[in-house]
């Protein structure tokens, strides 16, 4: 049978059969490559719906961030055999750019001053505009997010000027012309820089972990935390509906390095239990509203391999 009369037949198809159970069924690469083949098949493959729901599909890669030892980010993935063939596959970046956040398989890069959302599987990207640009200004991504109520994208942006420093929130929706200035709304605290305080402090994670989506909030767990919150919790909370934030426990124990996570689908923390970092402790949240943790886990990390040694393994093969 000829490629033409192959080619046939497929249009001969209905819409849903190709998009919804062939076009949403191929690896991410392939269905760039059916971009190129006529407009109807690039539009029913462009559309938010259909990008969320390939990515689901699609298995996890996550981005690791080397800091530069021996290269700045890598990939996480498993080429085929099972666990002993998971590999780091690093990638090299200039200088002037870096991966800020990502959700649902969208990257929002920057290069120099200016931000960019890209979709890796199109190999396509946007510039978002900035609520102020020029060298006076830095525009520092504190979180990246979907909002439910509308299935929009949105980021949400913490501005300082470098001449004078004070520190404005900003929303934007991806795909606006221009972002919108967000009142902060938070806790009563004694202090009456409190509203700067916190922004200062998100301002400078960006090289941290990203916040964790859930239940409609995203959730930081800065060390700087209880300096805000008065004591009133040391994990700040951001609810995207109602744009405020409030304060939030995390298990009680003494933790000496802590990170929040997603754990299937259920927001979890891990902390050190020793100085040496040896082990740590992993806590899942087993009442959201009462704040309630219910220990999991503890993980003994001198029987693991040094994830450097595994970078620069990777990173020899790559070369290859």
């Amino acid at each position: 049978m000829s490629d033409k009369r192959r080619a046939t037949l497929l249009e001969d198809l209905p819409e849903e059969i190709v998009v919804d159970q062939i076009l949403i069924r191929l690896p991410s690469k392939d269905v760039g490559r059916c971009c190129a083949v006529s407009t109807s098949w690039r539009s029913a493959t462009s559309t938010p719906q259909f990008m969320l729901e390939h990515r689901r599909r699609q298995p996890l890669l996550p981005i690791i961030d080397g800091q530069g030892q021996p290269t700045s980010y890598a990939v996480y993935r498993d080429t085929g055999a099972g666990s002993s063939s998971q590999q780091l596959w690093p990638f090299l970046l200039g200088p002037d750019n870096g991966i800020f956040a990502s959700c649902d398989g969208f990257l929002i890069v920057y290069h120099g001053t200016q931000l960019y959302i890209c979709n890796p599987v199109i190999r396509t990207h946007a510039v978002l505009p900035l609520p102020y640009y020029g060298q006076d200004f830095m525009n520092i991504v504190i979180g990246f997010y979907r909002h439910h109520p509308t299935d929009d994208y949105r980021v949400l942006l913490i501005s300082e000027s470098t001449n004078y420093p004070r520190y404005n929130l900003h929303n934007l929706t991806v795909g606006s012309d221009e972002s919108r200035h967000v009142t902060v709304t938070m806790p009563a605290v004694s202090s009456p820089y409190a509203e700067q305080k916190l922004l200062e402090e998100l301002r400078h994670l960006d090289h941290y972990p990203p916040p964790v989506q859930h239940r409609g909030s995203l959730h930081w767990c800065p060390y700087g935390a209880s300096y805000i919150t008065e004591g009133g919790g040391d994990i700040i909370a951001f609810d995207t509906e109602a744009e405020s934030f409030r304060w939030m426990r995390s298990p009680a124990q003494l933790c000496y390095n802590r990170k929040l996570f997603n754990m299937k689908g259920t927001l979890a923390f891990w902390g050190g239990s020793t100085p040496d970092f040896t082990t740590i402790n992993v806590w899942v949240m087993q009442d959201y509203e009462a704040e309630i943790w219910a220990f999991e886990y503890r993980i003994d990390l001198s029987t693991v391999d040094s994830s450097q040694r595994l970078y620069k393994t990777s990173l020899k093969k790559k070369r290859k």
